[in-house]
């Protein structure tokens, strides 16, 4: 992959030899993102997990203090009082099997989070070849399948993310935005590293934490030092 001459600039700021202490590492990826926009800072954290068997699965979700920069849009699966608990707390698109054809058929995809009340999963479920492959299934471990839809939308607009093995055993996940200071990062990271280290399978045997590498959306990569993990 060929990089711009911006890149090479920013690129050569990073010791690709040397493994950063977490802050000196988002100070680095905030100094790295130059796009004219306002860049996603990511965290990529490669474990020693094999996501083939089950009881080696990491999945679950996070409220980051300081929210991730982003508008999430949420649409709720429920019926009955819950429809109108869910436009109450905010959703975004509420409703029931009649917005399946309009998922299925017109391939309408307007959501970043998918919320269900537990009755309306085997509605869903019918869903499952759009939205499992897209990540966006509802899932009782990352609280996306609950009878408290408020709670669960307020988290989510709040800055709840999900965190997920994906085919390579890599969890990549959001933590802000460029623009965010310093302290905010930091704030953001810990709260999705604690997270990280409570969620290790205890069937796990061998290093759990492999690399944590933070990126900006255009920037090049940081590796972190994982020793106080």
């Amino acid at each position: 992959m060929k990089h711009g001459k911006k890149y090479a600039e920013v690129a050569k700021l990073v010791d690709r030899t040397m493994f950063y202490e977490p802050d000196d590492a988002i100070a680095l990826v905030k100094k790295t993102a130059t796009a004219k926009f306002d860049e996603t800072i990511e965290v990529h954290i490669r474990t020693g997990c094999d996501g083939r068997h089950a009881e080696q699965q990491i999945r679950g979700a996070v409220v980051l203090p300081n929210g991730t920069g982003k508008t999430v849009k949420v649409l709720v699966f429920a019926k009955g009082d819950k429809l109108n608990e869910a436009e109450a707390a905010g959703a975004d698109y509420v409703g029931g099997e009649e917005l399946i054809p309009k998922i299925q058929n017109d391939g309408w995809l307007d959501f970043d989070v998918v919320v269900a009340t537990p009755d309306m999963m085997g509605v869903v479920g019918r869903l499952g070849k759009v939205l499992g492959p897209k990540g966006l299934m509802p899932n009782p471990k990352a609280g996306t399948v609950t009878m408290d839809v408020a709670k669960a939308i307020a988290d989510i607009k709040a800055g709840k993310i999900e965190y997920r093995l994906d085919k390579t055993n890599i969890v990549h996940v959001p933590v802000g935005k460029a623009s965010f200071t310093e302290e905010a990062l930091q704030e953001n990271f810990n709260a999705l590293m604690d997270a990280i280290v409570k969620a290790k399978p205890s069937a796990l045997k061998g290093q759990y934490l492999r690399s944590i590498t933070l990126t900006s959306t255009m920037g090049p990569g940081v590796k972190v030092s994982v020793a106080k993990f």
